[in-house]
């Protein structure tokens, strides 16, 4: 399954599996871009993303990690 920046959940989910001490309220939007950019499964430009597509993966990050 490869992975594009349209699948907010499916990339939160990956990143909450991986950087389990991360409380993602506090995650500046570089780090997480270069996060999603490394995920072994991210097939996608990294070019398209913006700051609207980082903020839904962050709020569906907060919302996985309750």
């Amino acid at each position: 399954m490869s992975l594009k920046w349209t699948d907010t959940l499916d990339i939160a989910i990956e990143l909450s599996e991986i950087h389990t001490d991360v409380d993602p309220r506090y995650l500046r939007f570089t780090d997480l871009y270069t996060w999603v950019c490394a995920l072994e499964e991210f097939d996608d430009d990294p070019n398209r993303s913006n700051e609207k597509i980082l903020e839904a993966i962050q709020m569906a990050w907060i919302d996985e990690t309750g």
